[in-house]
C-alpha cells in the first residue's frame, strides 16, 4: 500500500480537479473587476490555478484596435471566451470580467467551454444605471444620459441582462463581502473548489452596503438568488460552515 502525505493528496486533488470559466457580466461601474480580483485571491489562497481576463486589460493586449460596434464588441467577447476555452480545457479556473452585453455571444461562449467538458458560471453582476452614475466619477454615464456620449452600454446602446444566470449579485444592495461569499458558495456546492478551511470562523458583514441601507425600506423583504430563498437562509447556511 502507498502512503501519501498530506502535501501528496491535497496536490493529487489540484491536479485532478476540472477547469471552469467564471463569467461576471454586468453595466461599466457594477463591480465586475473588484469581484474578481478578490475571487482570484481567496481561490488561489485554497490551491485553486486561477487567472483573471479584465475586460479594459483585453481591449488593451489582446483587442487592440477594435472599436466598440456591435462587431467588434462580439469579436472581443469571443476572444475572451477562447483564452476562456483553452485555459478552463486545462484544468485552470478562468475569471471572466467584461460587459459581455449580448447573451447570444455569451451563450455562444458558454456552448464552447461546455463542449471541451469543462464548467461555465454565468454571474450577474446587477446594479440599476442611477446608482452607476453616483459612483462613475469620470462622468461618463451622465455624458451619456444627456445624450453627449453615444454608444454607452446601457443607455445608448442595448445591454441584454442574462434570463437564467446561474448567480445573480447585487451590488447596491449587498456588500462584497457578501456577493463574494455567495459565488464561493456556490462553486463549492457544485465542487468546483476545495470548501474552506472548516477550522477557520467565517466572519459575516452586514448584507446589505450602507448607502443601500438608508433607503431600504424596513419590511421590504430582499432576495438574493433567483430561485427566491430569502436573506435569513442564507445568512444560515453561512453560520452553520463556521
Amino acid at each position: 500500500m502507498t502512503y501519501r502525505t498530506y502535501k501528496e493528496r491535497k496536490e493529487l486533488r489540484v491536479k485532478d480537479r476540472k477547469g471552469f470559466t467564471l463569467w461576471l457580466t454586468g453595466l461599466s461601474g457594477a463591480g465586475k473587476t473588484t469581484l474578481a480580483t478578490r475571487l482570484a485571491t481567496e481561490l488561489r489562497a485554497r490551491g485553486v490555478r486561477i487567472e483573471i481576463l479584465d475586460g479594459d486589460e483585453v481591449r488593451t493586449n489582446l483587442s487592440k484596435g477594435l472599436g466598440f460596434s456591435k462587431e467588434d464588441r462580439d469579436t472581443n467577447i469571443r476572444r475572451i471566451g477562447y483564452v476562456c476555452r483553452l485555459l478552463s480545457r486545462n484544468g485552470v479556473g478562468t475569471i471572466s470580467a467584461a460587459i459581455s452585453p449580448y447573451s447570444a455571444i455569451r451563450d455562444e461562449v458558454r456552448l464552447t467551454i461546455e463542449q471541451d467538458r469543462a464548467e461555465f458560471i454565468e454571474v450577474f453582476v446587477k446594479c440599476p444605471i442611477p446608482v452607476l452614475a453616483e459612483r462613475d466619477v469620470k462622468g461618463l454615464y451622465k455624458k451619456a444620459l444627456a445624450g453627449e456620449l453615444k454608444g454607452f452600454t446601457g443607455v445608448s446602446d442595448p445591454y441584454e441582462e442574462p434570463l437564467a444566470p446561474d448567480v445573480v449579485v447585487e451590488t447596491d444592495r449587498e456588500s462584497v463581502e457578501f456577493s463574494l461569499g455567495r459565488i464561493l458558495l456556490y462553486l463549492e456546492q457544485r465542487g468546483l473548489i476545495p470548501n474552506s478551511d472548516p477550522g477557520k470562523p467565517r466572519s459575516m458583514r452586514p448584507v446589505i452596503s450602507e448607502p443601500w441601507r438608508k433607503h431600504a425600506p424596513r419590511r421590504s423583504a430582499v432576495r438574493v438568488n433567483r430561485r427566491g430563498r430569502s436573506l435569513s437562509l442564507l445568512r444560515r447556511l453561512f453560520l452553520e460552515r463556521r
